[in-house]
C-alpha cells in the first residue's frame, strides 16, 4: 500500500513542490533547514533573512544530532550530522543534494 509522505511545513519565496525557492532553483536545490533560532523550517538563509523578523542563529555541533534538514524529494528529515555525512544524496530516498551548499554551511552550522 502506498501512503503518501506528509512534508513539515517549509517558509520561503516561490516555493516549488521539492522546496527549491526564488533564490536557489537548480535541480539539485532541494533542501530545507530548521532553522535554529525559531525552529521552522526555511527554504534559505535569503528566505529566512527576507521573511523572519529576528537574525538567524547556527546550529552548535553538540545539537547535530537532531533533525533538521529536510529533503524536499521525498520529506525525509535528516540530523545536521546525516547531512553533512550524506555524500550528497538523500540516505532515505538518494536524490541528489546541490555540492555548493558545502559554501553556506557556516550560516548554518556551527564549524567543528
Amino acid at each position: 500500500m502506498w501512503m503518501k509522505r506528509i512534508f513539515p511545513h517549509v517558509i520561503g519565496i516561490e516555493l516549488d513542490p521539492q522546496t527549491r525557492c526564488i533564490h536557489y532553483r537548480s535541480r539539485l536545490d532541494i533542501i530545507s533547514i530548521k532553522m535554529k533560532c525559531c525552529g521552522l523550517y526555511y527554504a534559505c538563509k535569503d528566505c529566512h533573512a527576507a521573511l523572519a523578523d529576528h537574525p538567524a542563529q547556527v546550529w552548535p555541533c553538540s545539537e547535530w544530532a537532531q533533525k533538521n534538514v529536510l529533503c524536499g524529494a521525498c520529506g525525509a528529515e535528516l540530523t545536521t550530522q546525516e547531512y553533512l555525512d550524506s555524500d550528497n544524496q538523500c540516505s532515505a530516498c538518494n536524490a541528489a543534494f546541490n555540492p555548493g551548499c558545502h559554501n553556506h554551511y557556516h550560516f548554518y552550522f556551527e564549524a567543528k
